[in-house]
């Protein structure tokens, strides 16, 4: 999965670039490595023994996820299966145990094929999610209470999981060849080791990480086949399609976004097309759920609905999050095409998925999950990185405390409905800077920290060093710079550093 890139995806260079090391242009990081002895030094021998960077950042992302597994403990030991409100007030909450029982698996109901008792009618999740929930089920003994199970079936999903985040930080670390030490903000999120076993989104996450390692490679077909992975696990990684749409557009790289999309569309029939032909009712739940669903959790939809006397109706919040999203979409395609530089892939697919999150009509703490790879990806500056994950640590408490509040009773314990908008509005404010940030680097590329350092786009392929066919407006002037700023520029077009003169 993680092969040499061909010669016609590499750009030209006479020699091999040394690695940015973050405790050198980053303060926040230099700070930080106190902790573990102070910045890296210029004679360190990581690169020759066994301690490479990537392992490294392999394994704090297991330690950080196992944190996270002792973070439900309080859950694990009677939570999830004793009062209604404890799974709350410890934050420990998760999806995984309560949809054994409520999905069928606990009686060997068949996913899509076989109707469940109560209200949902079939399992609610893409397919290939479906699979990864179905093969955890195989994998938990049959035997002893149903809360025994659960806490098994939990277990083995966690376990699975893992493995998911390991190949999730390998990715972004291996994604832009020359800062593989980027891959640690992934390993030490915090909202990321809180919220990675509450569902199964990190399944999707990390079919994602692999597809977009393989667009940096320039294997744009493995690409596709990838990312159709992803769209089976979860609808969001389509919307990356979108991004390199008008990327390739604008660098004239048809044929490479053919493949990408060929791959795409094949590998998502091959896993739906099985189940939509003999099970269609049960695989259509994914779609329609998501259109019937009203406005929920963690949206601004639902602080207006819960300050409204007359709120909006279902049909009309889809109506309109559909517009406000594919207004999202023009101004992310305008930017591309005006932008002094083509922005980098990763900048645009951050943007793009971070509008679906900021217009959707419901946000779950875990999705976030799909925001962490891009941002960091998208830039790998651990002030701001750090802002918006303290953002989302603030709403991950904030909805569960204000759970606690709703199941409590009269004791009302926890947070009430105008502290949770509070809360909300965080989560929002927060997405809303880094995307603010991106969008600022597209515009003024010598503040993108990726192309400080000499790159152009490491995670673009193709895209990289690639000339321009299709600019619109401010594209063809060059580029303004920040009167600051005094470091080495790209010279677009040819991935070579030069002083600036040239832009």
């Amino acid at each position: 999965m993680c092969g040499m890139p061909s010669a016609e995806s590499t750009p030209a260079s006479v020699h091999e670039p040394d690695p940015v090391l973050p405790t050198k242009d980053d303060e926040i990081a230099r700070r930080g490595s106190e902790f573990i002895g102070g910045p890296l030094g210029r004679f360190a021998l990581l690169g020759s023994s066994w301690w490479t960077p990537v392992r490294v950042v392999a394994l704090v992302a297991i330690g950080m996820f196992a944190l996270g597994l002792v973070q439900k403990a309080p859950c694990y030991n009677g939570g999830w299966f004793f009062g209604a409100s404890t799974q709350y007030t410890h934050a420990c909450y998760s999806d995984i145990p309560h949809l054994y029982q409520g999905r069928g698996f606990a009686d060997g109901l068949v996913p899509y094929f076989d109707k469940l008792p109560g209200d949902m009618q079939y399992l609610e999740y893409p397919v290939l999610t479906g699979v990864f929930m179905e093969v955890a089920a195989w994998l938990t003994p049959g035997s002893g209470s149903i809360q025994h199970q659960e806490q098994w079936y939990w277990m083995v999903n966690a376990g699975m999981l893992m493995i998911c985040a390991a190949i999730i930080v390998v990715c972004v670390s291996r994604t832009q060849a020359r800062r593989p030490w980027d891959g640690l903000l992934v390993a030490l999120a915090p909202a990321f080791a809180l919220t990675a076993t509450i569902n199964w989104d990190l399944l999707a996450v990390a079919l994602t990480a692999s597809a977009m390692l393989m667009w940096s490679r320039g294997r744009s077909l493995a690409f596709g086949v990838l990312l159709g992975l992803a769209t089976a696990a979860k609808l969001y990684p389509v919307f990356l399609l979108g991004a390199l749409f008008v990327l390739c557009w604008r660098a004239g790289k048809w044929r490479d976004l053919g493949k990408a999309v060929a791959g795409t569309a094949v590998s998502w029939l091959v896993v739906n097309l099985p189940v939509m032909l003999f099970a269609f009712d049960g695989w259509s739940k994914f779609y329609t759920f998501s259109q019937e669903r009203g406005v929920d959790f963690g949206s601004f939809w639902l602080i207006m609905a819960q300050n409204s006397s007359d709120p909006l109706s279902t049909e009309t919040v889809n109506t309109l999050a559909t517009l406000l999203m594919l207004l999202c979409c023009a101004g992310i395609a305008a930017l591309t095409f005006t932008a002094p530089r083509r922005p980098r892939f990763a900048q645009l697919a951050f943007l793009i998925v971070a509008a679906f999150i900021l217009t959707n009509k419901v946000y779950s703490p875990q999705y976030v999950l799909w925001l962490v790879p891009l941002a960091v990806l998208a830039r790998p500056k651990w002030r701001d990185f750090l802002i918006w994950q303290a953002c989302e640590v603030a709403y991950f408490l904030g909805i569960w405390l204000y759970l606690a509040y709703t199941t409590s009773g009269t004791a009302h314990k926890g947070l009430p409905t105008d502290g949770y908008h509070w809360a909300i509005g965080i989560h929002l404010l927060g997405t809303a800077y880094l995307c603010a940030v991106v969008v600022r680097d597209i515009v003024m590329p010598e503040r993108d920290v990726v192309r400080q350092a000499g790159d152009d786009d490491p995670s673009g392929g193709v895209l990289d060093g690639a000339e321009d066919v299709f600019v619109v407006g401010a594209a063809a002037h060059p580029p303004r710079h920040a009167a600051h700023y005094d470091g080495p520029q790209v010279e677009w077009g040819n991935g070579r550093e030069s002083d600036g003169s040239s832009l």
